[in-house]
């Protein structure tokens, strides 16, 4: 059985069977009070609900996450989740439109709910005693110059830093909304780095000062064609993953606004951080962000 003809991408029970063994491994807990008081109802109209005892609530599997609301069914869910997973560049909204069988509108914002389930990282310092960081920049849009919009400069792009750990292979990426600046720099990296860590970097002035905040700053001079320096340090890693972000984003997504970066750039993340390399294949990777999906909802309107 290959991954995409499994049960849960199929069949609407088996999908509903394991969303709620992925949420819930070992009792069913109530998402409104978090009481272990609850019993699955019956019939025709409430099957598959569950009702609380004590708060006396109904919810699904569904409720209190990404899902919410959704009129998608749950196997379609399973697999959008495990084709945005599984994929290097990821999956557009056009692939699952016409994939799943549902309204490009309906796939854009499910994409979007997806991401929000893919945003998180460990939370804890990245590198460490005797470990390193790796950090670069990264200018994103504005680069087709047959655009109508296309103006040349830098000033232009929307700004974005990487931070790559070569030890855990754990990466992250923020949006600069106020465009490229030291200080913003500094308060990605004192907020996301070991500061008894190495900070590796480029020529860029970015880091320079806030380099002497860390254990070691170590320089590679791309300028010079220096791609390893001589206490053999190097860029490469993060590099390669700011490689794998942009071609993903002319390959597969084309355009995002930058009103969205920051979700492209948690989605990229999260692959990366979870990649094959580090022994995550994609069903694993999949489980991991289907396990994202609690807590946190998605919404355009107001609710009221």
């Amino acid at each position: 059985m290959t991954a995409l003809t499994a049960p849960q991408f199929t069949n609407e029970a088996a999908a509903v069977a394991h969303l709620e063994a992925s949420r819930w491994p070992d009792e069913v807990s109530c998402p409104h009070c978090g009481s272990l008081n609850v019993h699955r109802m019956g019939g025709k109209t409430q099957a598959g609900m569950f009702l609380c005892n004590d708060c006396r609530d109904k919810f699904t599997g569904r409720t209190g996450t990404v899902m919410e609301r959704s009129k998608i069914p749950v196997h379609k869910w399973l697999l959008a989740i495990h084709l945005m997973s599984s994929g290097k560049n990821g999956a557009s909204a056009h692939e699952l439109h016409r994939g799943l069988g549902i309204t490009y509108k309906s796939a854009w914002f499910l994409c979007h709910r997806i991401r929000e389930a893919m945003n998180g990282n460990s939370g804890s310092p990245m590198g460490g005693a005797g470990g390193q960081v790796q950090a670069d920049e990264m200018y994103v849009g504005n680069t087709s110059k047959r655009s109508k919009s296309y103006r040349k400069g830098l000033k232009r792009k929307a700004v974005a830093v990487a931070l790559v750990d070569p030890g855990t292979g754990e990466a992250r990426a923020f949006h600069m909304e106020l465009g490229a600046g030291a200080n913003l720099v500094r308060e990605i990296l004192v907020k996301n780095a070991s500061r008894k860590s190495t900070l590796v970097s480029d020529e860029s002035k970015l880091y320079t000062k806030v380099g002497n905040e860390f254990n070691a700053h170590e320089t590679v001079w791309h300028a010079a064609n220096e791609y390893v320096n001589k206490m053999g340090f190097t860029t490469n890693n993060v590099e390669n993953f700011i490689g794998t972000f942009k071609r993903g984003m002319r390959g597969t997504y084309i355009h995002c606004s930058e009103q969205h970066l920051q979700r492209y750039l948690n989605e990229f993340s999260f692959r990366y951080s979870n990649r094959s390399g580090v022994g995550v294949g994609d069903v694993a990777r999949a489980a991991l962000a289907l396990k994202g999906i609690e807590g946190k909802r998605l919404t355009y309107r107001i609710p009221h």
